[in-house]
């Protein structure tokens, strides 16, 4: 399979998984060491619209803002450190994520609205919490007037408003509560 190649002033849908589905995050602390590599090595390079980091996968909602082939080597120094990390601190050795970071480019803005939402519920989807309150994930980030690397006020516009950015974000659990049971 082909990777999608990172254009700039282009949006996509950027995920992975744990080799084998493995656990990527152990604890909180991997999560929040995950988030700081993050902004360490995207600053400025990439805007971030959505997050949410489950223990055996990730998901980001990003503009591109940097030249692909930056940007791309950017990611793949972030994804390494992490890894190091990981290993060093789980005394283990080898690959933690899948081959390649998968990448989607998004097509049109009623894609990104849904994507923003479809990240969001992955709590809901996969673990019957509640995604308003997980925390790891960038519902809170964007509904808090603290300061944050996410696009805030460009996600609110997709939404028309805060409000709007809730409705949307409930009618969708919702319906996802209707079509899974979680035990």
């Amino acid at each position: 399979m082909k990777l999608e190649s990172l254009e700039k002033n282009h949006y996509y849908h950027i995920f992975n998984r744990g080799i084998n589905g493995c656990t990527i995050f152990n604890s909180n602390e991997n999560k929040a060491f995950f988030l700081k590599q993050l902004d360490k090595y995207t600053n400025d390079k990439v805007s971030f619209f959505a997050y949410c980091l489950m223990d055996n996968h990730f998901h980001f909602v990003v503009r591109i803002d940097e030249d692909e082939k930056q940007v791309t080597q950017l990611f793949s120094n972030f994804f390494n450190s992490y890894v190091k990390a990981f290993n060093k601190q789980n005394n283990r050795t080898g690959s933690l994520f899948e081959k390649h970071f998968k990448r989607i480019r998004l097509k049109n803005e009623e894609y990104l609205r849904s994507l923003i939402v479809y990240v969001h519920l992955n709590p809901t989807h996969h673990l019957g919490l509640d995604f308003e309150e997980y925390k790891f994930s960038s519902y809170q980030a964007i509904l808090s007037s603290k300061e944050s690397k996410i696009k805030k006020n460009e996600v609110m516009q997709l939404f028309d408003d805060k409000e709007n950015f809730i409705f949307y974000h409930k009618q969708r659990k919702d319906k996802l509560t209707e079509e899974y049971t979680f035990e």
